[in-house]
């Protein structure tokens, strides 16, 4: 049985997979606004943790012809999950865990102090070997970006490589439901992504400023082929995509390596199967009988056989799934529980008690700072799952114990 519905509009069809799964009326509008796009191709599908977002909505999947909506990528270009399973079981983790949360925050720098400039604690102030020898490889790839575009060369590159940034952005130590340990890991392309995402998102609406008006939201100004930036965003996207792979990589390779000096933990090995997997991003594949331009705003590739990571909130369960293939959803599921609150009402409603008795078990900052990533301002993760049981299978259930978060 299939579990989407099909939602009215005034140009292509949306598939949404959002029964019993609460989906705002913005949100909803925004998925209208994108099915309008003469660009458009077939339909657009929603996934269960669709919630609004700038331009296009965060749980949407849009295939485009000859064209792509850089604010539908959006800013953090890249952004994704990894994931690695280790030789650990639940019995081998000390009674208090503070000692690892705490040899996981000195590996990886996380946060944002000074506004991003010198001396900011989310970026190295030495750049470690690993990091220098992943930027050399990516340089060449940067300069020739900067080389057209200029006004991108400023601020951190190479000093955000293996850094965690702020936000939603996590790491997290997990048990399965046989206890063994994962360690799971969500961040992006850090500054230079954003920097790449903010300039061509303005390029798209100069490049359209005839069109602006026509558009159901300016947000959606889209690059098409053959017009004078479209190359040039493509190359930045994918090698902005390419540094948050490297970035998520470097993090995951220092954690593992801090906790293995740590004397905290047994001798322990990690499984060759690491997930690796983008959730804000664009690539050409092959849909209903084209060639097309997908992007996915909070989606995750669930191709069949493909493995992804679907992470809950701070407090709840986070899922290893494979793909089922689904055509209709162009092979995609959710990439994650989706905001239900926004963080202003969030911060808001609720209390430093109420975030300390959701975050109950997990050794993790719980301080007024993180109110606006507590638990409840999530959908529930279990909700959005039974929504997009076509979508995926679930491989692994997996429970945070510990949460570093930026």
């Amino acid at each position: 049985m299939s579990n989407h519905e099909t939602l009215p509009t005034h140009g292509v069809p949306i598939q949404a997979w959002i029964r019993g799964v609460p989906a705002d009326e913005k949100a909803l509008q925004q998925l209208r606004n994108v099915a309008e796009l003469p660009i458009v191709h077939h339909h657009v599908a929603a996934m269960p943790d669709v919630h609004w977002g700038i331009g296009a909505t965060v749980g949407s999947v849009i295939p485009t012809r000859g064209a792509i909506i850089p604010a539908a990528v959006g800013v953090d270009i890249g952004c994704g999950m990894m994931a690695i399973r280790t030789s650990l079981t639940a019995s081998d983790l000390p009674d208090s865990l503070a000692g690892v949360r705490s040899a996981i925050e000195r590996a990886v720098p996380h946060g944002r102090t000074h506004h991003g400039g010198k001396g900011d604690r989310g970026a190295w102030s030495d750049l470690p070997a690993p990091a220098e020898d992943a930027w050399k490889r990516l340089r060449a790839g940067y300069d020739a970006i900067v080389g057209k575009h200029p006004r991108l060369d400023r601020g951190a590159t190479a000093e955000h490589l293996g850094t965690l940034g702020t936000g939603n952005h996590f790491i997290e130590v997990c048990l399965d439901e046989v206890q063994r340990v994962w360690l799971m890991l969500h961040s992006g392309s850090r500054g230079v992504g954003n920097r790449v995402g903010m300039h061509f998102i303005e390029l798209a609406k100069k490049d359209m400023k005839r069109h602006l008006q026509h558009l159901p939201d300016r947000d959606l100004a889209y690059l098409t082929e053959g017009a004078e930036h479209f190359d040039d965003y493509v190359f930045a996207v994918d090698w902005a995509q390419r540094f948050a792979r490297t970035n998520r990589d470097l993090m995951m390779a220092a954690i593992l390596g801090a906790l293995a000096q740590s004397k905290l933990l047994p001798k322990f090995t990690h499984g060759e199967v690491a997930v690796n997997c983008h959730h804000n991003y664009v690539q050409q594949e092959e849909h209903f009988g084209a060639t097309v331009y997908v992007t996915r705003k909070g989606a995750v590739r669930a191709g069949l056989g493909e493995l992804g990571i679907v992470p809950g909130s701070m407090g709840a369960r986070s899922y290893i799934v494979r793909g089922k293939g689904n055509p209709e959803s162009f092979c995609s599921c959710s990439h994650g529980a989706g905001r239900a609150l926004s963080r202003t009402e969030a911060m808001r409603r609720f209390t430093v008690a109420d975030h300390v008795a959701a975050t109950a078990g997990v050794e993790c900052r719980k301080d007024e700072d993180v109110i606006d990533e507590t638990p409840m301002a999530y959908k529930d993760i279990d909700a959005v799952m039974a929504a997009q049981q076509d979508l995926v299978e679930v491989v692994h259930t997996l429970k945070q114990v510990v949460c570093v978060k930026g």
